[in-house]
């Protein structure tokens, strides 16, 4: 299970990526998104046992003030919500870049954002 736990003092957004090999619109991962948190409030974004589908989970989260939480794996995602293969894009996307975690042999993560 994935979790992500907004301990900033704004409103949170989180999308997701991970391994799905052979993507039907192309690539080898999906990316989804996106998960609206409030101040304190925790969100379950994927369930079931993470190592058993890939040791590396992907995030990219921003706040309504601007602040972000990021990595180098760049790729498109739009401001509205979707479930896309990693390459998928739309005329209304932007360039994020997402962040990669290891998981190792965990089965669950929790993730919390904190300033």
């Amino acid at each position: 299970m994935l979790k992500f736990i907004n301990q900033y003092p704004q409103k949170l957004a989180v999308t997701i990526m991970w391994y799905t090999p052979n993507c039907v619109d192309g690539g080898d991962w999906t990316k989804k998104g996106w998960w609206n948190l409030a101040p304190g409030q925790s969100a379950v974004v994927h369930g079931g046992d993470l190592s058993d589908i890939n040791r590396y989970w992907c995030y990219f989260a921003h706040a309504s003030d601007g602040a972000f939480w990021a990595g180098d794996l760049a790729r498109q995602a739009p401001s509205r919500a979707f479930d896309w293969c990693e390459w998928t894009s739309s005329t209304d996307s932007t360039q994020i870049g997402y962040r990669m975690q290891d998981v190792g042999d965990h089965d669950d993560l929790d993730i919390t954002l904190t300033p």
